[in-house]
């Protein structure tokens, strides 16, 4: 996602890292996807939009998952993949 925000129009944070700046509990943000669209702090799903609305090539899929019938599909499908994710994770050998 980086590479594609040549505007850099998004501030990325490794909640991760110890000091960074925390709007919620460390583990809340380990556990799912944040970010902040308007002053208004998003996650799961409706974060991923967020973030393609501000990458211009993914603009037409973020503005597309303001619908709340895409978005609940967007959502579902990240919550599968959350349950799946350790199991990538050991794979990628993080």
């Amino acid at each position: 996602m980086r590479r594609l925000d040549v505007q850099r129009r998004i501030v990325f944070i490794d909640a991760s890292e110890e000091g960074a700046a925390c709007p919620i509990d460390r583990q809340a943000l380990l556990n799912r996807f944040h970010a902040q669209e308007d002053g208004v702090l998003l996650s799961g799903a409706a974060a991923f939009a967020a973030m393609w609305r501000a990458i211009p090539v993914l603009r037409p899929l973020g503005l597309l998952a303001r619908s709340p019938t895409v978005l609940r599909i967007l959502e579902r499908a990240y919550l599968k993949f959350l349950t799946l994710r350790p199991r990538l994770q050991k794979l990628a050998g993080a």
